[in-house]
């Protein structure tokens, strides 16, 4: 059992078992939080930030022999809902099938890199998600230098991360009728302010965290910081919050992440 989270071992033995006729890509949303001084144990003299040490740990090659690839990554700039939780960094892979995700745990250059994870990581949560469809993918989307508030060198283009777990139940992939209610109302306001989607996810089971389960992750891209707040604070927006979203959702996280590189859309319609 790693030192910065619980296994759900019922979702490991999916992931090991799905036949193949059945299995298919999967992304894993990763939430991460760091030691501020890197934990190496075994006598170990190598004193860095726990950052440094998950830089250190990056399994790209492993990633690239087994097919799978980064499709996301970004920097939490501020959290505006959740618990005690401040998360430092998002990444999202995508891996070719379920069983490859299981298949790396066990490469010896993986298992040889990961004493970097184990000292540098403090917390995470890594998600087993799959594409769900997007309100603004059936709209045009304007350009974001049309915008009230576009991007500039001082307010650049920022990402709004949801992890949320619904109050009532629903299919997986499938929103709650309350929620759907307020994503109508609020998806226009967002989008005449050039918001767009990079990639809304079903959560099929969380392989490492803290116990909790989730309903759904949402990546929605903002062209500022300005434009988020505009949304935020729109009146009709407000109202259709306090009406339908929340009474919807029990547990949250809405995360301001600066994207340094960004690929969910190209890797779902791939």
């Amino acid at each position: 059992m790693p030192k910065y989270g619980k296994i759900d071992f019922k979702y490991a033995e999916r992931l090991a078992t799905t036949p193949a006729n059945e299995d298919g890509p999967v992304w894993m949303v990763n939430l991460m939080k760091y030691h501020d001084i890197a934990q190496y144990e075994n006598g170990s003299d190598l004193v860095i930030s726990g950052q440094d040490a998950d830089d250190l740990y990056s399994p790209r090659e492993s990633l690239k022999a087994i097919g799978a690839e980064i499709v996301y990554f970004g920097v939490v700039e501020n959290k505006l809902l959740g618990d005690h939780r401040d998360w430092d960094r998002i990444a999202v892979v995508k891996y070719p099938t379920r069983k490859s995700f299981i298949e790396m745990q066990a490469r010896n250059d993986f298992q040889k890199a990961h004493v970097h994870k184990e000292a540098g990581m403090k917390e995470t949560i890594v998600m087993g998600c799959l594409p769900m469809n997007a309100p603004s993918a059936q709209n045009p989307l304007p350009n974001w230098e049309s915008v009230e508030h576009p991007p500039s060198g001082e307010d650049g283009p920022i990402v709004v991360l949801h992890v949320i777990k619904f109050k009532d139940s629903a299919p997986f992939g499938e929103t709650p009728e309350k929620m759907d209610e307020y994503t109508s109302k609020a998806s226009d306001i967002a989008i005449q302010h050039g918001v767009q989607v990079s990639g809304w996810f079903g959560v099929e089971g969380t392989i490492i965290g803290d116990g909790r389960e989730w309903d759904q992750v949402r990546f929605n891209a903002f062209p500022s910081k300005a434009a988020f707040m505009a949304v935020a604070q729109d009146p009709a927006r407000l109202e259709a919050q306090k009406e339908h979203r929340e009474p919807a959702i029990s547990d949250t996280y809405a995360l301001i992440v600066r994207t340094l590189f960004d690929q969910i859309n190209e890797s779902i319609t791939a």
